[in-house]
């Protein structure tokens, strides 16, 4: 796992399954999760599956904000139907919030989105935790396609989570699920979609977020194919979920992080962790972004181009 350096912002995307709560009240899953993020010390924390955190005041957000050293929470709402909102947490000494936003419409887990400016730069940085919808293709469609309005010219955004889907890149074709040899056809039904009379993988959130159009830039940079293809990081591109399930095929890339470009311009890493401690917590494994704080700084200055 990766070092500390002052010249750092790290960035962890994570699904803590059922935020680390065992049916039977158990937290010894959450305790090993915070065990991870303190050794990691993040400076943003883009949190999925935080269940039934909203209760009771949102005790649970507070006691893990405490637990990581007092980083600042946002918590989007829980819907009737999930139970699981998405979270973020930020440090202070080094952003400043601005202001919050939350994106529920037609979206199976509201977007939480906060918006910050780093201390010592000028221009703001929208950042989002995603949960895409799990058993149906068409509505994480939608929902991709409703993400993209944190990219629009001129704006900075760090987006990351749990997007139930695949990459779209030829490069990972390969690595994409044997559906005749998933035990699971639940599953299948839940992410693959018709293509010319065929059922393929579901790629098309990636696509939509990451994908280049008649030579155009995309909305938003991947960071794994990122730091694959411009950071000669390999181990980039390392699947993240499950971690526990066997009838659902090899474990996949599930898990992403994406930024707008001038902001994926100051990555210098991007991880997918894995330990016994991880693999105890949850079912997912954590993504790691390192950027460089100076580089990022620099993006989001005044005089700095943005994306048009």
């Amino acid at each position: 796992m990766s070092t500390i350096n002052d010249d750092a912002v790290r960035v962890i995307s994570w699904n803590s399954e059922h935020n680390g709560i065992d049916r039977d009240g158990s937290d010894r899953r959450w305790r090993l999760a915070m065990s991870v993020f303190a050794g990691l010390r993040p400076h943003i924390l883009l949190r999925q599956e935080m269940t039934r955190a909203d209760l009771h005041g949102q005790r649970a957000v507070w006691a893990e904000a405490a637990r990581l050293g007092g980083l600042q929470p946002f918590l989007a709402h829980a819907t009737p139907e999930s139970a699981n909102p998405t979270g973020v947490y930020i440090d202070r000494d080094l952003f400043e919030p601005t202001e919050y936003f939350e994106h529920g419409t037609a979206m199976w887990h509201p977007v939480c989105n906060p918006v910050v400016r780093l201390k010592g730069s000028t221009r703001k940085l929208s950042l989002a935790s995603i949960h895409l919808c799990s058993w149906d293709p068409d509505l994480r469609l939608h929902e991709a396609r409703r993400l993209t309005i944190l990219g629009k010219p001129g704006m900075a955004a760090i987006l990351g989570g749990d997007c139930n889907s695949y990459p779209h890149s030829q490069s990972e074709a390969a690595t994409l699920p044997d559906w005749p040899d998933i035990a699971d056809r639940t599953h299948f039904e839940h992410r693959t979609v018709d293509w010319f009379g065929e059922r393929v993988s579901d790629t098309r959130p990636d696509r939509v977020l990451a994908g280049s159009h008649d030579g155009r830039s995309p909305v938003f940079s991947e960071l794994g194919q990122y730091a694959a293809t411009k950071l000669n990081q390999p181990d980039a591109l390392a699947p993240t979920a499950s971690l526990w399930r066997t009838d659902q095929g090899d474990m996949q890339r599930i898990d992403r992080i994406y930024a707008t470009p001038q902001v994926a311009e100051a990555l210098t890493s991007l991880e997918v962790l894995v330990n016994d401690d991880i693999r105890e917590a949850s079912d997912h494994c954590p993504v790691l972004a390192t950027f460089s704080l100076s580089r990022l700084r620099r993006a989001l200055s005044e005089d700095a181009p943005m994306a048009a």
